[in-house]
């Protein structure tokens, strides 16, 4: 009789086993990186970003719940149909699970919406409308590494005390830009600074002359980028180029490690932005930086160190889960704290992770020590004043009280 009920406890052990195996959609994970691989963003996005969380798989040990992660990449050309048709056939053809990085407000917009109806995870890394987790929210989405209100709030904190009192705003034309503009707008006036004008540029402009014409006619002692990555590089070599630099100042508000390199310290020295992770903020940021600098060349930018955190972050909600169905594994996220070198932090149940943010200025050659030694901390600004209060978020996934 024992040996009976033995063997019997073993089966119902095999069974469970096999029950929680059986958890893994198609016997494996598969991730799919959905970036700019070869347009404005490519620098600060992606193939390197595709190697970040390359990384954080084999760090993670190459299988979840014993099944195999496999990765799979594309190029949305920076266009929303694209990204959308990609998204669908990776969904409903090539069985991806979650959806992640996806620079480009109006495309990560769209994908998100995808996602939802078809109960996948999306994790947007690299878009930043903080629309994700306000009206078009998701109990699927994730916004993890930053948004327009943070750099927003972030810049304004600088602003008005360090750089000037009145603004005029260089704005790429699409959601990213104009969502970017409108929250910096309030910030700064709520913070006593004035907004004498802007004008509207093109995403992947090569000649800015005319815009920033406008800018210096305007008279602002301050021209706001609300632009980013390449865009943002070449307003900054052509603000040098005319001496415009050598009157009006300019506030970077998404201008990345990257960007820096392209331009250099000569040009760019003396920019104050924000941003949610720099390199060389910790010895093991640095550390984990150093490693992708053997494997890339460069150092990563926020959006390409981001991509390994949530990366790894899905993956032990996986684990934590024991299924890689969607709801279940977006609130496995929600309950695990973000904890590791790029950031401390939490996700809310609007989707947003919180951490903090950084205003940092941009050191000259003279004070840079090596190379991609470009930022010197100004001022840590803590999760909960950076990101928008949950109480001022309008997503519907929110009870209303």
């Amino acid at each position: 009789m024992k040996t009976r009920i033995l063997a019997t406890g073993a089966a119902l052990l095999a069974l469970a086993a096999g029950g929680a195996q059986a958890q893994v959609s198609d016997e494996v994970v598969k991730i799919g990186v959905l970036n700019d691989m070869a347009g404005v963003y490519s620098a600060s996005s992606g193939p390197a970003t595709v190697e970040a969380v390359r990384m954080a798989v084999a760090d993670f040990g190459g299988k979840v719940l014993g099944k195999p992660i496999e990765i799979v990449s594309a190029d949305h050309q920076n266009k929303t149909d694209v990204g959308a048709s990609i998204a669908n056939k990776w969904f409903d053809v090539d069985k991806v699970d979650v959806l992640v990085d996806v620079p480009g407000s109006a495309i990560a917009l769209a994908i998100q919406e995808i996602a939802k109806n078809k109960n996948r995870v999306f994790i947007a890394g690299g878009a930043a409308t903080h629309d994700l987790t306000g009206k078009a929210c998701s109990p699927v989405g994730i916004h993890y590494i930053y948004d327009t209100w943070s750099l927003a709030t972030t810049a304004a904190r600088a602003a008005v005390e360090r750089v000037g009192k009145s603004y005029f705003f260089l704005t790429v034309d699409y959601a990213f830009g104009q969502a970017l503009e409108g929250a910096v707008s309030a910030f700064l006036k709520a913070a006593g600074g004035t907004v004498v004008g802007s004008v509207k540029h093109p995403l992947g402009t090569q000649d800015f002359s005319s815009f920033l014409m406008q800018a210096q006619a305007s008279g602002a002692e301050v021209i706001a980028l609300a632009n980013a990555a390449g865009d943002s590089a070449n307003a900054i070599k052509t603000a040098k180029e005319f001496g415009i630099t050598n009157k009006q100042k300019l506030l970077g508000l998404l201008v990345m490690e990257p960007d820096i390199h392209g331009i250099g310290l000569e040009v760019a020295q003396g920019l104050m932005l924000p941003t949610p992770f720099f390199w060389s903020r910790t010895p093991e940021s640095a550390e984990w930086s150093r490693k992708f600098y053997k494997k890339i060349g460069a150092m990563p930018s926020f959006s390409q160190a981001g991509a390994y955190s949530y990366t790894m972050h899905y993956l032990k909600a996986v684990q934590a889960a024991g299924t890689d169905e969607a709801k279940a594994v977006v609130k496995k996220m929600k309950e695990l704290p973000v904890d590791d070198w790029f950031a401390k932090g939490h996700i809310r149940e609007d989707g947003r992770m919180v951490h903090d943010m950084y205003l940092v200025r941009i050191k000259s050659p003279a004070e840079s020590k090596e190379p991609w030694d470009y930022f010197s901390l100004v001022e840590t600004v803590p999760g909960d004043k950076a990101f928008r209060p949950i109480e001022k978020s309008d997503c519907p996934l929110l009870a209303k009280k």
